[in-house]
């Protein structure tokens, strides 16, 4: 599987970025032609941030439903070989869009990198304290005296110190434990009474496929503050000279994971057209879970994205000392390209 920073999965790595990286990559390859249109439209790349999988859907329903074509676009949905290199990527001008994550652009951001997030594509975190399900752990306190993984990053300690905090205890009161990216063969294994990093849409169904059942607390309801988990982003340089395509495109994904949203079951086998290897349990119970997050459960337009949110999530890392105090929270995200007239039908019963 390929990667997610701030959240770390079980197999996740450290953001890598900066002015060295940003200029690599732009020698790499030329920059992407957006504004010359060829006669099936103005072509554009959409590079992902994992393998495909239910939190795509949408993307491939709009692909395959014509709706980017409706909206003047060709859109080349790829999957990068290093994801990581998604943001630096999408700086450098060698791709037009890319699908990140919220810390990631603020670190980004931090090191003069030219990107921000256009749209929140997940409205809510999706990481989470996952133990077993007879660990007797109800809230984060019930972990005094108890083992928890982390994957290593300074953002682990971040993310579980606020929430022991905000349910009365510290770090000090636990046992932490580096595994590495080996977060689910930790908790599977009983090296450790519960991990931080997987996500309850992913790890906790392989968890239940492989024989044990899983709880879970969700970050943001335990002090850390709520935040996009998956962001659509694009250049500054697109954003500020060609905002049209950016639209055109947003617009597009809002049909497409409205449709998605309708009619799972048939999203699910757009997916499986063209990514035959994935496991359809998994990926039917994860669009259960996730389908309501496009859209906060219908209320919000897909793409929303709030000042509240940034701003609250920015100040945050800056008081865990995740971000200098120095960086601009209001340039690293643009909402006013999401079209606001995209209805948000609510979900079906299967999804």
């Amino acid at each position: 599987m390929a990667s997610r920073h701030f959240h770390l999965p079980s197999n996740r790595r450290q953001f890598i970025t900066g002015a060295a990286a940003l200029a690599a990559a732009a020698a790499l390859s030329p920059a992407l032609t957006r504004t010359a249109t060829a006669q099936d439209g103005t072509k554009v790349t959409l590079a992902l941030d994992w393998y495909a999988n239910a939190n795509h859907a949408g993307i491939f329903v709009a692909r395959d439903r014509g709706y980017f074509t409706e909206a003047g676009l060709d859109v080349e949905i790829y999957v990068p070989a290093d994801p990581t290199t998604v943001l630096q990527t999408v700086g450098a001008g060698r791709d037009t869009f890319g699908i990140s994550y919220q810390a990631d652009v603020l670190f980004a951001r931090a090191q003069d990198v030219p990107v921000q997030s256009i749209a929140g594509l997940v409205q809510h975190p999706l990481n989470c304290l996952m133990f077993r399900a007879d660990a007797g752990i109800t809230r984060p306190a019930d972990l005094k005296g108890k083992s928890v993984a982390i994957a290593g990053l300074p953002s682990d300690d971040a993310l579980l110190q606020t929430m022991l905090t905000y349910d009365g205890i510290t770090l000090d009161d636990v046992e932490v434990i580096n595994v590495g990216y080996d977060l689910l063969p930790a908790l599977l294994a009983n090296r450790a009474d519960a991990v931080l990093g997987g996500y309850w849409t992913h790890e906790t169904i392989l968890a239940e496929q492989q024989g044990t059942p899983v709880s879970y607390l969700r970050v943001e309801e335990w002090g850390v503050p709520d935040y996009y988990e998956l962001v659509l982003v694009s250049g500054d340089d697109l954003v500020s000279n060609d905002p049209a395509t950016a639209t055109a495109l947003l617009g597009a994904l809002q049909r497409g994971y409205n449709d998605a949203l309708a009619d799972p079951p048939a999203a699910l086998e757009l997916l499986y057209a063209e990514n035959p290897d994935l496991d359809p349990v998994v990926e039917e119970e994860g669009i259960a879970l996730l389908a309501p997050l496009w859209t906060d459960n219908g209320a919000v337009p897909f793409g929303t994205q709030t000042d509240d949110r940034w701003n609250a999530f920015g100040d945050w890392m800056k008081s865990q000392e995740l971000l200098d105090d120095a960086v601009d929270i209001a340039s690293a995200y643009d909402a006013s390209l999401v079209p606001g007239d995209g209805a948000t039908p609510a979900a079906s019963p299967a999804g």
